[in-house]
């Protein structure tokens, strides 16, 4: 299983550590989603920044095209 994550609120007025972690993620800017490996690491930094995004559980799939 793989985890997809959309960011859904901006990182204005959050904390740098914050930033840096949605950044981690792949994330750019509110509707942006990226795949990720749903490994004890993604995961934490899921839980992090869960008031800033939305997860949801994906098949094994590959990831969206950037066209």
């Amino acid at each position: 299983m793989k985890l997809r994550v959309r960011q859904k609120a901006s990182t204005i007025g959050q904390v740098e550590h914050t930033r840096r972690v949605v950044k981690g993620l792949g994330l750019r800017g509110p509707g942006s989603e990226v795949i990720v490996a749903n490994t004890p690491s993604f995961r934490g930094m899921v839980k992090k920044v869960l008031h800033l995004v939305e997860v949801e559980e994906v098949a094994n799939e590959a990831a969206p095209s950037k066209s």
